[in-house]
C-alpha cells in the first residue's frame, strides 16, 4: 500500500551556517557598531540565546537571523519567537527556540485536514510524524497539495514516499 509520511524538521547544520552568516552581517553593520550583541546556537536543544542592549537591535538581529536563514533553506515558522525577551543587567536576552518535530495538537489538525478532503486515504499518528498510507498514489499526491496549501503553523516536509 503506497504511503508518505508528513514531518516538520529543521537541519541544524543549515541553521548553524545562517547563524555564522548573521554573526558576520552584524559585526559589519553600521548600526551595531560597538554594541555587545552576542548570538549563541545550542545545536543539541536546537536554540538561540540573543544578547544586545535594547529592544530595536533585538529585533534586528531576528530580521537578520530569520533572512539568512530563509536564504539557507530554512522556512521563516520554524523559528518560535513568541516567548518575551528579559534582562539581565544592562542587557536583554531572548531565547528562540526551533521548531523541529510535530506536537500533537498539530498533528491532529493535519490528520483532520486530510480526512475532510474525502480522499480514501488513512493518516496515523506516529511519534512526531503523521504517515498517510492509501491505494492510489494520485490520492496520496492531492494530499500532499491540500496539506502545501494550509498554515499549521510548521513548516511541512513529506518523506519516505513508499509504492
Amino acid at each position: 500500500m503506497p504511503s508518505f509520511d508528513v514531518l516538520s524538521k529543521v537541519d541544524s547544520q543549515a541553521v548553524e551556517n545562517a547563524i555564522n552568516v548573521a554573526k558576520k552581517e552584524i559585526v559589519n553593520r553600521y548600526d551595531f557598531h560597538g554594541s555587545h550583541t552576542e548570538i549563541d546556537f545550542n545545536k543539541k536543544d536546537l536554540t538561540l540565546l540573543i544578547t544586545t542592549e535594547n529592544d530595536m537591535r533585538l529585533n534586528t538581529v531576528i530580521d537578520v537571523i530569520i533572512a539568512r536563514g530563509s536564504k539557507q533553506g530554512i522556512d521563516p515558522r520554524s523559528y518560535d519567537v513568541s516567548k518575551a525577551h528579559y534582562a539581565s543587567g544592562p542587557m536583554i536576552k531572548k531565547d528562540v527556540k526551533l521548531k523541529n518535530g510535530l506536537d500533537k495538537e498539530t498533528m491532529k489538525k493535519i490528520a483532520k485536514a486530510i480526512k475532510d478532503t474525502g480522499l480514501k486515504v488513512q493518516a496515523t499518528q506516529m511519534d512526531m510524524i503523521v504517515r498517510v498510507a492509501g491505494k492510489k498514489i494520485d490520492d496520496l499526491q492531492e494530499v500532499m497539495a491540500h496539506l502545501s496549501k494550509g498554515d499549521f503553523g510548521f513548516p511541512l516536509q513529506y518523506e519516505n514516499m513508499k509504492s
